[in-house]
């Protein structure tokens, strides 16, 4: 009985037309719309209606303390590697490369997707890794020392501290 229905309403609607002229009974709109709507004029302004003399002064906001960028600041970027490893050592397990928008570990890569502020002035970082044939997201909190010699990242609450080559 639906399918009777659906069909009949179907042969309706393509018996009507759409297009201008041929096969449109006369008087029936397509567009109620265009037919419903008169032509309109914007109205003239009133003489009591407020008039602004000029555009507010824009005003800067104070930047924040820490504006994240997307991008490893520069004061962590460059090569890390363990504590008790020799610069240069491509072998080194702690081996580490901090470019703006990337982590080069030793067997993996990790493409930064956001950096915000960390805790004790350091940096939080959430990368896409991808390494061994396996993929992973992970968000590193990197801290560096005060006077920039050693970084220490904390990846799920486990602390590796590098020294800077």
């Amino acid at each position: 009985m639906r399918v009777t229905i659906c069909l009949s309403s179907l042969i309706l609607l393509a018996a009507c037309g759409s297009e201008e002229g041929g096969g449109r009974q006369p008087g029936v709109a397509t567009n109620i719309v265009d037919r419903a709507l008169p032509d309109r004029m914007d109205a003239e302004p009133t003489s009591n209606a407020i008039q602004t003399a000029e555009a507010p002064p824009a005003v800067d906001a104070p930047p924040p303390p820490y504006a994240p960028t997307g991008l490893i600041p520069a004061s962590l970027q460059g090569r890390w590697t363990g504590v008790d490893d020799r610069c240069g050592d491509r072998a080194a397990d702690l081996e580490l490369t901090i470019e703006p928008e990337n982590f080069v570990f030793h067997e993996s890569v990790g493409a930064v997707q956001s950096v915000t502020q960390g805790e004790e002035g350091g940096v939080r970082v959430t990368a896409a890794f991808t390494g061994e044939g396996q993929s992973w997201t992970r968000t590193l909190d990197l801290r560096p020392s005060a006077d920039g010699g050693r970084l220490t990242i904390v990846n799920d609450g486990i602390a590796t501290t590098r020294k800077r080559c």
